[in-house]
């Protein structure tokens, strides 16, 4: 159902934890397989994601182009696009569900997308205006934190072209061209 893509370079005890909590969506069939791209690491990056079970593959000097392999060689309708210093809060695979069988039986599944909402595991004050200003980003501008990840249908990804190649905003530049209206923010925190 789904298929997990990380680009990761010398982030083994992230990544680590990242991987962590995908494990019951995988136990559940909601996880099909989990891509990992080693952007060169020097640290044991490649090693954590071989000991887990994920498809390791070598990046290139492009990470669009990667994005773009990755998600062609994908065997699952949805794709989610993780960063590895993410940690998707219990029971993400859940909303992630809920979203993607509410947008079949809409009949948007080929053109709508999902970010889960950010969370800095404190509840400082500095906390939740981050936290906040994520959220005023996602809804009003469609300008997610690359820390949120990207639920979309493959099919979707495929026809916009994939991630771009820009000097700003590239994290952006997708869910700006997916649009607001289509953008939808989970209840779980990434």
């Amino acid at each position: 159902m789904i298929t997990a893509i990380f680009a990761a370079g010398d982030v083994e005890i992230p990544l680590a934890y990242a991987l962590q909590a995908l494990v019951p969506a995988a136990m559940e069939g909601v996880l099909r397989e989990v891509i990992v791209i080693d952007r060169g690491s020097s640290d044991g990056t490649a090693d954590v994601a071989d000991a887990a079970g994920c498809e390791v593959v070598k990046g290139s000097e492009m990470l669009e182009d990667d994005l773009r392999a990755a998600a062609e060689r994908a065997r699952s309708d949805w794709l989610l696009f993780l960063s590895p210093v993410s940690v998707l809060e219990s029971g993400w695979h859940s909303d992630a569900l809920e979203f993607i069988d509410r947008s079949r039986e809409a009949g948007t599944a080929r053109s709508c997308a999902a970010v889960f909402r950010l969370g800095r595991g404190r509840s400082s004050p500095r906390s939740r205006i981050a936290e906040g200003l994520a959220s005023f980003r996602t809804k009003v501008l469609a300008a997610p934190y690359e820390e949120q990840g990207l639920l979309i249908p493959r099919a979707l990804y495929r026809s916009l072209g994939g991630r771009r190649k820009l000097t700003a905003m590239a994290e952006v530049d997708l869910t700006r061209r997916i649009g607001r209206r289509h953008l939808t923010m989970l209840g779980k925190h990434a």
